[in-house]
């Protein structure tokens, strides 16, 4: 493998979304991840449809939601209530950089895990914990599923048509945010062993992440005392910036300041002394009439004619693209977006891509692309089972 994070091992106990996000990451970046699984498996094979199948119908059955955040990985499957089991996890621990996991609270423990054990094991390893809402506080006994952290979080009641008609994100990004987070601070506490020599807890949780997140959001009532609510396609603190119909179709602009404006009014011949529009603040008051405005000006304008003309202007627009235009879109594959593996029991497929990308620079500036591309498919269960007790076996470390 290859990657600035080649040499580490990281033992992944998660299941579903946020843990095995973050461990993909470091996958993606060339550390070698073992992931730990029930003999039943991750939670997440079983979720779909949509599966795939191997074409001749003898190959394994995966769920594409299993396939978004398992690729870069070896599977073992252990059941950790037998001893012998039990052993073989206490083993990888031994090996580990990074031991990620996000069982419920106190469940590590009670398969005879607990903190106090994993740091008499591997003083030098780096635990992260991802929990729904916390380790500790009043409610940390609770279960974490993405949609239920993002009402209880708050970003539900920021999303939708109106405030009346709270909307789900239609990601997981509460799950998503917790494991980029835990990938961060694992990185962190990695970068800190190099000085002390001794590993620690990080702990995150779909909670924290989310309000975190929250960005002028939170700051807007905790400073400015005012309860953000869900407005729709429009922005709640800058205008014009959000979706526009036109003819046939909608385009997105984004004004993001009074000279941005003024080039959009001097492109489509529109009045900018009008005092209800001079300024943001004036054009966020008046939000309602600058979209008529504008929607009156473009209404006889195809959605292509209409970027590029907002394009000339130097107004930044886009279209809004299902995802499979996203998909095919050069622009996405040029980013290398879209990783070709060949599964082990399925066959050839396409998967959504890292969002990193990694150059060296020599002393004359020029620059060359070191990001990985040997992308292992994420792994049948307990594919790498023998492999992997067969390497505990031997006197290498990694």
């Amino acid at each position: 493998m290859s990657g600035p994070l080649d040499g580490l091992l990281v033992v992944d106990l998660s299941r579903a979304l946020a843990g095995p996000q973050a461990a993909m990451m470091f996958g993606d970046l060339g550390a070698r991840v073992i992931k730990v699984e029930s003999p039943s498996g991750d939670d997440s094979r079983s979720w779909g449809p949509p599966f795939v199948h191997a074409e001749d119908g003898a190959g394994a059955t995966e769920s594409t939601y299993f396939l978004s955040c398992n690729r870069n990985k070896e599977s073992i499957t252990l059941d950790l209530k037998r001893a012998e089991d039990a052993q073989v996890l206490a083993a990888l621990i031994r090996r580990a950089d990074v031991l990620m996991e996000n069982f419920k609270a106190g469940a590590l423990g009670r398969l005879g895990f607990g903190s106090e054990r994993l740091m008499e094991l591997n003083p030098r390893l780096v635990v992260l914990s991802i929990s729904g809402f916390g380790h500790d506080g009043p409610e940390a006994g609770r279960a974490g599923y993405d949609q239920i952290a993002q009402g209880e979080a708050g970003l539900m009641s920021l999303t939708g048509p109106d405030a009346d008609h709270p909307q789900r994100i239609g990601v997981p990004i509460a799950d998503l945010l917790a494991g980029m987070n835990g990938a961060f601070g694992v990185l962190a506490a990695l970068r800190e062993r190099d000085r002390t020599g001794r590993g620690q807890i990080v702990r995150t949780s779909l909670l924290a992440s989310v309000v975190a997140a929250h960005a002028f959001q939170g700051t807007r009532w905790t400073v400015g005392g005012e309860v953000g609510t869900a407005q729709g396609n429009h922005h709640p603190t800058i205008a014009p910036y959000g979706l526009f119909r036109c003819a046939g179709g909608n385009v997105q602009i984004a004004c993001g300041n009074d000279a941005m404006w003024q080039r959009l009014c001097d492109a489509f011949g529109i009045r900018a002394d009008d005092p209800r529009h001079a300024t943001n603040r004036d054009r966020v008051a008046h939000r309602d009439s600058v979209a008529e405005l504008l929607e009156s000006v473009f209404a006889e304008l195809a959605p292509d004619e209409l970027l590029h003309r907002l394009s000339d202007a130097g107004v930044p627009a886009g279209r809004v693209r299902s995802l499979d235009e996203v998909y095919e879109w050069e622009q996405t594959r040029s980013q290398r977006l879209l990783i070709d593996v060949e599964h082990h029991g399925v066959g050839k497929m396409s998967l959504p891509g890292s969002a990193l990308r990694m150059f060296a620079v020599d002393a004359a500036g020029s620059e060359t692309e070191t990001t990985r591309v040997d992308h292992c498919p994420p792994p049948v269960l307990g594919a790498d089972s023998d492999a992997v007790r067969e390497w505990l076996e031997s006197p290498q470390t990694h």
